[in-house]
């Protein structure tokens, strides 16, 4: 019997909390589309999609607390509408399921993505879902706030928001580590300059364990590590990768016009991912210093420094054998951030 699921728990954040759960006892059970290449002897799998209310509630029979992590990640997909059925859809699915089988405590796992500076040292999720950069964030935001919703109505919903998870062994290569290897390909790096707050994996996953334990009902908690410029990080690539190319920062209003072409092209025309797309773009002009004071502070939440994670992932990526995953060509304007 397991007390609890991970929704997603063969993605790359979810295999590291799988494993930390396991190692503090937890009895787990991964409710996933996709199957793990590194299973655990401990924990049961389950093939099964968010999307299908059976599925999911036969996922949650014994469950005591849910990990909800499934949702489509990146900024481009062939039918834009997917992003709303899977990330708004599958988290409405496993909320209501959740309620009618009177699971105890939730976790839905949002994105910094959708994070807007405010006053203060916290950051707020706007209101309007028209003021997100596009369909990626808009599906993001609006689940977060039927999370937000089922918290206020008496269920117990705790937020997580991890922010660029990187560390190696990311099979998935999950956007920040398609990210990284793009610029790996290249003998020209052209970026569009912008804070990235960067979290080793492992962080990320013991900062989801802790929300779900200490956090307070209906407050949301953002799991990162350091915010750093773009540069300084292709800076260490290429210190780690001895590869000098040369670092040829893009104006923002170039990079929003270059994306727009290359994603019509590929909207229209090719009918594979971009190597940028305008979301993105957005995403990074609009980015800020992101704090994990509130985390820190109520959850006892302590991230390690970033950059020997970051290290480990480029000499990961250096050894990786074998042919590039599709996400290999999607840069930082694409999948700047989770």
């Amino acid at each position: 019997m397991s007390d609890t699921l991970v929704t997603g728990g063969n993605g790359f954040i979810g295999q590291h909390l799988v494993a930390a759960l396991v190692a503090r006892g937890a009895r787990v059970r991964v409710l996933d589309l996709a199957p793990t290449s590194r299973p655990l002897a401990d924990v049961e799998y389950v093939e099964g999609s968010v999307l299908d209310p059976g599925a999911v509630n036969e996922a949650l029979d014994g469950v005591e607390q849910v990990f909800h992590l499934a949702g489509l990640p990146g900024m481009w997909l062939p039918r834009k509408s997917d992003f709303h059925d899977v990330n708004f859809g599958g988290t409405q699915v496993v909320l209501d399921a959740a309620r009618r089988r009177g699971v105890a405590r939730l976790l839905h796992c949002s994105t910094e993505s959708i994070l807007f500076r405010s006053t203060g040292c916290e950051e707020q999720v706007p209101s309007n879902p028209d003021d997100m950069p596009g369909p990626y964030t808009r599906s993001k935001m609006l689940a977060d706030r039927l999370a937000m919703q089922a918290a206020a109505s008496g269920f117990p919903v705790v937020v997580g928001c991890p922010t660029m998870p990187i560390g190696p062994r990311d099979h998935n290569l999950t956007p920040p580590t398609a990210m990284l290897r793009h610029f790996l390909d290249q003998r020209l790096h052209c970026f569009l300059d912008f804070i990235v707050n960067l979290v080793d994996v492992r962080d990320a996953a013991v900062g989801l364990m802790l929300a779900m334990e200490r956090g307070q009902v209906g407050h949301r908690y953002v799991l990162g590590g350091e915010s750093i410029p773009l540069k300084k990080v292709l800076e260490i690539m290429r210190t780690v990768s001895g590869r000098r190319s040369p670092l040829v920062p893009l104006p923002g209003r170039l990079a929003e016009i270059a994306t727009t072409v290359l994603e019509f092209i590929a909207d229209h025309v090719t009918r594979h991912p971009p190597s940028g797309t305008l979301e993105g773009v957005r995403i990074a002009l609009r980015a800020t210093a992101l704090s994990s004071k509130k985390a820190q502070q109520e959850l006892g939440y302590a991230p390690r420094p970033v950059e020997p994670a970051l290290r480990a992932t480029i000499s990961h990526l250096l050894g990786a054998e074998g042919p590039h995953h599709e996400f290999a060509t999607v840069p930082a304007l694409q999948n700047s951030r989770r």
